[in-house]
C-alpha cells in the first residue's frame, strides 16, 4: 500500500470546544530535500510558463504533486486529491485551497501543459544539476529497454503528432513482460554506473526494435555530458556493425555481449572443442545462501578479433556452467520422455499415424517442442504383421476366400548424440564480450558488463513500485507527459538511495537497522527508506478553531540515523512548515 494511508484527521470537538488535527509528514521532507537540491520547482515554473491568476491549481504545482506521488504514494490520478489531503499542505508547496482544487481534470490539463513545454530543455537542466549537485560520475553509462504493457485499444495512439510534437504508437511488439496479447510502449533508459542514477530516457513505439536506437541514444548522451570518452554498455543489440562503428569512429567506447548468431562465437566454440584456453580468474561472488558455493568468473582473450577488428573477451562463469549443463540434461530427458509418449500413442488402438512420413513428422515435432533436437535424434523402425480376412460376407466354409492384410507398426527409438553433448559441454558457462577499448583489462570489461543488472532494477522500480503499467490515460500527449514525470520520480528515488549508500560507505557502516525488528540491511532501497517514515505525523490541538498547541513528531533512532545519512537535519520534521504559496 502507498505511503500516507492514515488520513489527515480532525477529531470531533469535545464539550470544551477542543479538537485535534493530524497531518501526515511521511517521506515528504526527504523528497523535498532532493527536489530543492535539483532546483526542480523553479525549473517546472520556468518550463510551464506564467500562471493565470484565475487558476485554482498552477500547472507546476500539479506536476510537482504527480512526481511526489509517484515517489511516495503511487496513487492513480483520479485519487490524487484524496492522497494529497492526508499531508501537511505546506510540505506539498501548496495552500489548503490548492489541495482542495486537485482533481483529475486539472491534473490532466497540467500534463497537457507539460507535453507542450520544452521538455528536452527541462530534462537537460535537471540532469546537469543532478550531475553537478550530487557529483554523479558519467564515465560509464548503461542502456537497456523495457516494454510497458497497457490494457485497452488506444486507437488514438497511432503516432499522429499532437500540437506539432510527435507521440509514440501504442501497438503490439516483442513483449519482455511475456504478454504478447497486450499492446505496449517501449521505455529506453540510460543510467550511470555511479549508483544507477537515471541519465536519459525515451518513450518509443511499441514495436520498436533495439538495433537502431543505440546511435541516437549515444549521440544524445554525448550532447548531454559534453564528452565522448564514456564507456557505453548495452545488451547484444548494440553488437551491430553500424552502431559499433558509429561509436568507435567518433572516439567513443563500448562494451556489449556478442550474440550466438555471430560467426566469431561459433569459431571459438569449435576451437574450445579441441583446445584448453588459459583462464584467468577475474571476479568472485558469494553463494546465494550460507554454505552454498559462490560464483567464479574467469576470462580469456579470443584467439582472433572480431570481423570489425574489435577485442573479444571470453568469460566463463561457474554458475552459468551449472545452469547450462542442467538445462541440457533437462531438455534431453524431456526429449526422451516425449519419444516414449509417442511410442505409447503408436501402439494404441486409435493410432492415426499410418505412414512413415507422418511418424517422422510427429517425432520431429516432439523433439522441437521440448527443445531437445540438438542432443536427441529419432530413429524409425517398422514391424509388418500378416493377417487374413474373409473376402466376402457370410459364414466361412471350405470354399470361403480370404485376402491377405499387411499391418505395419512403427516404433521410434531415441538416440542421444554424445558427440554433440560433449561439444556443447566444452563451452558450458562461456559467453563473449566485445569492446573497442584496448586499454581496459579483461577483468574491467567483465566488471563493466556485470553492472547491467542494476539498470534492470530501475525497470523493476518503474513497473512495480511506481506502477507505470497499466496506463489509465488514453491521451497520447498525457501519456508522454506522465512518463516524463515517471523519469523524474525515478531520478529522485535513485538519488535518495545513492545518498544513503554512499554515506554508509563514508561512515564505514556495512549495514543499518532498516528492516522490521531492526534487522540489518546492507543495501537500503528508497522504498524501504521512505517506508520507515510513513507513519510520522504532526498533531495540532485547537479550541474553537484557534490553535492551542502543536505536537511535533518524535523521531526514532532509526529515523534519525537515516536523516543523518541523507544530510537532512531533524528539524525538517520537528519545525513547523510554512506554505510557499
Amino acid at each position: 500500500m502507498g505511503e500516507g494511508n492514515d488520513l489527515a484527521t480532525e477529531l470531533a470537538t469535545d464539550e470544551g470546544g477542543f479538537g485535534l488535527t493530524s497531518r501526515t509528514l511521511g517521506g515528504l521532507p526527504i523528497v523535498n530535500h532532493v527536489l530543492d537540491r535539483l532546483g526542480l520547482p523553479a525549473l517546472l515554473d520556468e518550463a510551464l510558463g506564467e500562471v493565470d491568476g484565475r487558476s485554482k491549481l498552477t500547472p507546476a504545482a500539479a506536476i510537482r504533486l504527480v512526481i511526489t506521488n509517484l515517489v511516495l504514494g503511487r496513487e492513480p490520478l483520479y485519487a490524487l486529491g484524496e492522497w494529497a489531503a492526508r499531508f501537511d499542505p505546506a510540505l506539498l508547496a501548496m495552500a489548503e485551497s490548492e489541495v482542495a482544487a486537485v482533481n483529475d481534470d486539472r491534473v490532466g490539463r497540467a500534463l497537457d501543459g507539460l507535453f507542450d513545454a520544452d521538455r528536452a530543455h527541462l530534462l537537460t537542466a535537471v540532469m546537469l544539476r543532478a550531475i553537478s549537485e550530487f557529483s554523479v560520475s558519467t564515465s560509464q553509462l548503461h542502456n537497456d529497454r523495457a516494454s510497458i504493457s497497457v490494457h485497452g485499444a488506444y486507437r488514438s495512439a497511432d503516432g499522429t503528432g499532437r500540437r506539432g510534437k510527435a507521440t509514440p504508437v501504442i501497438t503490439h511488439g516483442h513483449s519482455k513482460d511475456h504478454r504478447p496479447d497486450l499492446k505496449q510502449l517501449v521505455w529506453i533508459l540510460t543510467v550511470s554506473a555511479d549508483g544507477a542514477v537515471p541519465i536519459t530516457y525515451r518513450l518509443a513505439d511499441g514495436n520498436t526494435v533495439d538495433d537502431p536506437t543505440h546511435v541516437p541514444t549515444w549521440d544524445g548522451l554525448v550532447a548531454l555530458t559534453g564528452r565522448v570518452d564514456f564507456l557505453y554498455v548495452a545488451d547484444s543489440k548494440l553488437c551491430s556493425r553500424q552502431a559499433m562503428a558509429h561509436i568507435a569512429g567518433r572516439g567513443g567506447r563500448f562494451v556489449t555481449v556478442m550474440p550466438r548468431s555471430r560467426k566469431e562465437d561459433a569459431a571459438f566454440r569449435d576451437w574450445l572443442a579441441t583446445h584448453t584456453p588459459v583462464w584467468t580468474e577475474a571476479a568472485q561472488t558469494p553463494g546465494p545462501r550460507q554454505g552454498e558455493p559462490g560464483e567464479v568468473y574467469c576470462t580469456t582473450p579470443a584467439p582472433t578479433p572480431s570481423a570489425e577488428g574489435y577485442r573479444i573477451v571470453w568469460v566463463h562463469s561457474t554458475a552459468k556452467a551449472g545452469r547450462d549443463a542442467a538445462s541440457r540434461m533437462a531438455r534431453t530427458e524431456a526429449g526422451i520422455a516425449a519419444i516414449d509418449a509417442l511410442n505409447l500413442k503408436l501402439a494404441g488402438t486409435r493410432n492415426r499415424l499410418k505412414t512413415r512420413a507422418a511418424v517422422e513428422q510427429a517425432a520431429a515435432a516432439a523433439l522441437a517442442d521440448t527443445h531437445s533436437e540438438k542432443w536427441v535424434t529419432a530413429t524409425i523402425s517398422d514391424t509388418t504383421t500378416t493377417t487374413y480376412k474373409q473376402a466376402g460376407p457370410g459364414r466361412p466354409g471350405a470354399a470361403t476366400n480370404y485376402r491377405e492384410v499387411l499391418t505395419t507398426r512403427y516404433t521410434v527409438h531415441a538416440d542421444i548424440t554424445l558427440d554433440r553433448i560433449a561439444y556443447d559441454a566444452a563451452s558450458d558457462g562461456c559467453f563473449p564480450l566485445i569492446t573497442c577499448d584496448r586499454d581496459l583489462t579483461d577483468a574491467d570489461v567483465l566488471g563493466a558488463y556485470r553492472y547491467q543488472p542494476n539498470l534492470e532494477r530501475r525497470h523493476h522500480l518503474l513497473k512495480s513500485v511506481q506502477d507505470a503499467a497499466p496506463i489509465l490515460l488514453h491521451s497520447p500527449a498525457r501519456i508522454e507527459a506522465l512518463f516524463c514525470c515517471q523519469f523524474l520520480a525515478l531520478l529522485i528515488a535513485a538519488l535518495i538511495e545513492r545518498e544513503v549508500r554512499n554515506n554508509m560507505t563514508s561512515a564505514a557502516l556495512d549495514t543499518i537497522e532498516l528492516y522490521p525488528e531492526l534487522r540489518a540491511c546492507k543495501a537500503p532501497s528508497t522504498e524501504r527508506i521512505l517506508e520507515i517514515f510513513s507513519t510520522v505525523a504532526r498533531h495540532q490541538l485547537h479550541r474553537q478553531g484557534t490553535p492551542v498547541q502543536t505536537f511535533q513528531p518524535e523521531l526514532t533512532a532509526q529515523q534519525l540515523q537515516v536523516l543523518s545519512l541523507l544530510g537532512l537535519p531533524p528539524s525538517a520534521y520537528t519545525q513547523p512548515t510554512k506554505s510557499t504559496r
